[in-house]
């Protein structure tokens, strides 16, 4: 009962204002299935009847190769950055493929235009039984629907915009508005300076006291205001803020109005938790199959087939912040949920069928394999470079799962390599498990032997013993002579002594270890105890 999103309505919400039609057939029924990225060095995997976003395609000829290939893969429509080159070629390609292109207008970011679509795509998803669909009328959810009925009822252009003045949805006629609500909705954020002189007149202050419409006087536009006047009303769920409702008026609205926009506040609020709870019950749903799949019990068969993941090779990814203290405070709660929220985002751009979901601090990631094993590599960097260093992380690549039971082993593997991450060993953000298997293998003998309370015995025990009595260094010879492969030159240059008196040092070590440092097993046994003892 999800109401059915044609490239029509994608038209007709985004149309005038982000999208402009440049040729092709934008009335099929068919309702368009995912939002994906065109990358041209690595072709992502489409969904038939998706929508692509062609960033870069500028060029007539590859565009037009471009839409021939999307025609192949069954896509409904192509995004360019306008003005889109129609060139002879590009028309023929158009009618031959039967992929509609569109054009993204100046000043309009692909980022907005991502959100704004995956946003009007899913609205009220999963939202139930028939009776439970509608709510005022209208699709539950269905935020751009709401903003449309009410631009109806107040004669107005409107949009809908959350506790930071980040808009939600929108209404038609936006061009009979002004300068500013364009740059509004370009922008996704009311313009800064807009929004300063609005708090310097207190309309803030004055929207979230009451639950009636107020009305704004125009600001001037020399400082990037808006010619027309505004009526605002803000929204609420019991004590909560949600967010606002803003038009567009010529002047005052009357009683009548008033009281139609604050009813429409009450169904706005009403959506916008609707929104809220399928997103919750999406979220939850996609970490219980997950986490079934990831197990690999009785369920995890069931799990896959439901993911749409089964009877394929699968890599498995893990992210994790970077956290050294403070794990289970508020702030680290919620950025572990904005990493997983992110990580989901930017997984199902590279793959519609791959899924995420956090699964206690790690979020975990089923990606079918496309191509190599190093191709999530560079997916996990681009991840990460696009957080920068807001969110700091650090993310695992498992070994291929080629089958079911594969898939629980290289969860695990994830989790190894993690564990290894996040001690620092090495120093770096992002690991394959066929890289760090020797230090995730060394992570386990050291909880092994914390686990038994073992401590160094024999020759080490005796070395700790002497430097605790004469405040002494010979540990950290043995160390350094030990990761230098017995080179005692590298060996002193990396602790800052003298090669004479290092070797000095090295002699002594041997004396009161009693050991034999040409013994090869004296000396692996002597690097186990060092690695899973660290008796410094």
């Amino acid at each position: 009962m999800r109401p059915r999103v044609n490239l029509g309505r994608v038209v007709d919400d985004l149309g005038v204002t982000l999208l402009e039609h440049a040729h092709g057939d934008v009335d099929r029924p068919d309702e368009i299935s995912a939002v994906v990225f065109h990358d041209p060095s690595d072709q992502p995997v489409l969904p038939a009847h998706a929508l692509v976003l062609g960033i870069g395609v500028d060029d007539p000829g590859a565009l037009a190769a471009l839409l021939v290939a999307l025609g192949q893969q069954n896509a409904a429509a192509l995004v360019v950055r306008a003005p889109v080159p129609l060139t002879d070629e590009v028309r023929a390609a158009v009618d031959s493929a039967g992929v509609a292109v569109l054009g993204l207008r100046r000043g309009a970011t692909w980022n907005h235009l991502s959100d704004l679509l995956r946003s009007l795509l899913a609205p009220g998803a999963d939202a139930g039984p028939a009776d439970e669909t509608l709510l005022g009328g209208l699709p539950a959810g269905d935020l751009f629907a709401v903003a449309n009925a009410i631009a109806s009822l107040l004669d107005a252009p409107v949009t809908i915009e959350d506790r930071n003045s980040r808009v939600l949805a929108f209404s038609g006629r936006q061009d009979e508005a002004d300068s500013s609500r364009v740059d509004t909705i370009l922008g996704r954020q009311v313009p800064e300076s807009y929004a300063r002189v609005l708090h310097e007149r207190g309309v803030f202050r004055e929207l979230l006291r009451g639950d009636r419409p107020i009305f704004i006087e125009p600001i001037p536009d020399r400082i990037n205001g808006f010619l027309k006047p505004r009526v605002a009303i803000r929204v609420r769920a019991g004590d909560e803020v949600l967010g606002s409702i803003w038009a567009a008026v010529p002047g005052p609205l009357s009683d009548e109005r008033s009281a139609a926009l604050g009813e429409a506040a009450n169904l706005v609020a009403l959506h916008m938790l609707r929104v809220r709870a399928g997103a919750d019950v999406q979220r939850r749903m996609r970490a219980d199959l997950l986490n079934a799949a990831l197990g690999g019990g009785a369920g995890a068969h069931e799990a896959l087939e439901r993911l749409g993941l089964s009877s394929q090779p699968l890599l498995v990814l893990g992210v994790a912040l970077d956290e050294r203290a403070d794990a289970d405070s508020a702030s680290v709660i919620q950025d572990r949920q904005g990493l997983s929220d992110a990580f989901a985002l930017h997984l199902h751009a590279v793959h519609p069928r791959a899924v995420a979901a956090a699964i206690g601090a790690v979020t975990y990631g089923l990606l079918p394999l496309t191509g190599t094993p190093d191709r999530a590599v560079r997916i996990l960097q681009g991840f990460q470079d696009r957080l920068g260093g807001r969110l700091p992380s650090i993310a695992a690549v498992g070994p291929v799962a080629r089958g079911l039971s594969d898939v629980a082993r290289s969860r695990t593997s994830v989790d190894r390599v993690l564990r290894v991450l996040r001690d620092g060993r090495p120093h770096r953000r992002i690991g394959r498990f066929d890289e760090l298997q020797g230090e995730a293998l060394v992570s386990e003998l050291r909880d092994l032997a914390a686990a038994r309370g073992e401590k160094p015995a024999g020759a080490l025990a005796r070395l700790v013993e002497y430097d605790v009595l004469h405040r002494g260094n010979l540990v950290q010879t043995l160390r350094a002579w030990l990761d230098a492969f017995g080179d005692a030159v590298l060996a002193a240059e990396s602790i800052g002594v003298h090669q004479n008196t290092f070797r000095y040092r090295l002699r002594r070590v041997s004396d009161v270890g009693q050991c034999d440092l040409g013994d090869p097993d004296q000396r692996f046994g002597l690097m186990v105890q060092l690695r899973a003892l660290r008796p410094e």
